[in-house]
């Protein structure tokens, strides 16, 4: 609550204060884009002092702080030193001009524009007197203490390793990789869904190792399917993703994972599982490496929701691999960089990533029920921290790639099934719809309806 009264008082701008909600900087920054490209705020405009609009809002000074900078960062005000901040005269057109006037919807990029407790964990790092240690060759699979800040991380996702069964990798693609090169040979086949992670049908069309698709449900990959799969071919491998699997967000149940977990141990295959969503859901659920720890590489994906700009992902594996997918860590990267595994190290030891996970919650919560606002028949209570979303279509006469290029000329990117299909005459067809990089609440609705508009209009 402000301690003075602004009854008298004029301020150039004087949003107003019931339209604000968590997180209040971001909705604070949106609504000075909203005046801004309205016209409400005239080029040049002078606006009120952060601790004067603090203040009058009633909220902390880094409140308004920080939805400043984000409004700097999207073009639309500038600081001149010892005078203040005003609207450019041109707001967005630098954004226009780098090429980032098309939305967003394709990449995942997380939220990342959280990155005050990661720019803070470097700061930290940098201070740090041992430094100078980490610019080495030195410990492949990354430090003693930074494996073990990665064995207290995936405690809390039900995956009980120690530090000589866990190594860092260059991100959850890094794993995969390695884990291809390393534990498996020409010609094995790898168990899949149907829709998978797009790099895995990359990589294993690379590595000639032929992905088999199993059929699901709406709970996911279906245990007896598996089996049939399994007793009519070879299969020497399976990958899964049983948090929000990408690109389906579907989520496998306790049941489901038991079932499937039991196919897994019959036929002894090794289980490749990319957790890539675990903390986010903040669930009490089993992983599948607690049911087998002894054939499964657990990649713990979920370091990524942290920062992706920080390509550092934590594994688990059992002693049978470990030395094979060290070696194939060795082969492919020699190692990750010692500086992010530290800053890495330093969120997770400092309480930052606690910190991180609980803000990109609320503004996954926040994006979910914008999507389902726009799609009100796709709305799903159970995706509420989901970093995408997936959009089905029906009786589309144009494919994928016909889809994705009139959307961008619309002004939206967007990702077909497609993409993700390792079967490519799979009947189902769908967006997967990133929710979590259009910049701001505003871009991401404004995204939403060119996409459902282009879509009525009948793409």
């Amino acid at each position: 609550m402000s301690v003075n009264s602004f009854e008298h008082y004029f301020l150039s701008w004087s949003p107003d204060r019931e339209k604000l909600s968590r997180p209040y900087y971001l909705s604070l920054a949106n609504l000075l884009e909203n005046d801004i490209l309205s016209g409400n705020l005239a080029p040049g405009t002078q606006l009120p002092p952060q601790r004067e609009l603090a203040d009058y809002l009633g909220v902390n000074f880094t409140t308004v702080t920080r939805a400043y900078d984000l409004c700097k960062e999207r073009n639309l005000i500038y600081g001149v030193t010892g005078r203040g901040s005003f609207v450019s005269s041109l707001p967005g057109k630098q954004l226009k001009q780098s090429g980032k006037n098309v939305i967003e919807l394709g990449i995942v990029n997380g939220f990342d524009s959280v990155r005050k407790p990661v720019i803070e964990a470097t700061e930290n790092v940098l201070k740090k007197g041992y430094l100078e240690q980490l610019y080495s060759y030195a410990e492949p699979s990354g430090h003693i203490h930074q494996r073990a800040a990665g064995v207290r991380w995936m405690a809390q996702l039900d995956v009980q390793t120690d530090i000589s069964h866990t190594a860092i990798f260059s991100g959850a693609q890094n794993v995969i990789s390695a884990a291809l090169l390393s534990l498996f040979k020409l010609g094995d086949k790898i168990a899949t869904d149907f829709f998978t992670y797009a790099n895995l049908i990359g990589t294993a069309r690379m590595m000639h190792i032929p992905l088999v698709p199993v059929p699901g449900d709406q709970n996911g990959m279906m245990p007896d399917e598996l089996e049939k799969v399994c007793r009519n071919n070879k299969i020497s491998g399976i990958f899964l993703m049983p948090n929000c699997s990408n690109p389906t967000t579907i989520t496998l149940p306790e049941e489901r994972k038991r079932d499937l977990a039991k196919v897994i141990r019959k036929f002894d295959l090794i289980l490749i599982e990319d957790d890539h969503d675990g903390a986010l859901r903040n669930s009490d659920g089993h992983s599948l490496y607690s049911y087998l720890p002894e054939q499964t590489v657990y990649i713990c994906g979920s370091t990524k929701g942290l920062c992706s700009g920080l390509r550092v992902t934590f594994a688990a594996f059992p002693e049978r691999f470990r030395e094979r997918l060290l070696n194939g860590l060795h082969l492919l990267s020699i190692k990750t960089s010692s500086l992010d595994a530290e800053i890495m190290t330093e969120l997770i030891m400092s309480g930052k990533a606690d910190q991180i996970l609980r803000e990109k919650r609320e503004l996954a919560q926040k994006a979910n029920s914008i999507f389902d606002s726009v799609f009100p028949e796709c709305a799903d209570p159970g995706k509420q921290y989901a970093f995408f979303r997936c959009l089905p279509l029906a009786n589309m006469k144009m494919d994928g790639m016909q889809i994705e290029k009139l959307l961008t000329e619309e002004g939206v990117s967007v990702h077909h099934s497609e993409r993700f299909s390792v079967h490519k005459q799979a009947k189902e067809t769908f967006l997967r719809i990133s929710i979590s990089s259009a910049e701001n609440d505003l871009r991401l609705q404004q995204g939403l309806e060119i996409v459902k508009h282009s879509l009525f209009s009948g793409i």
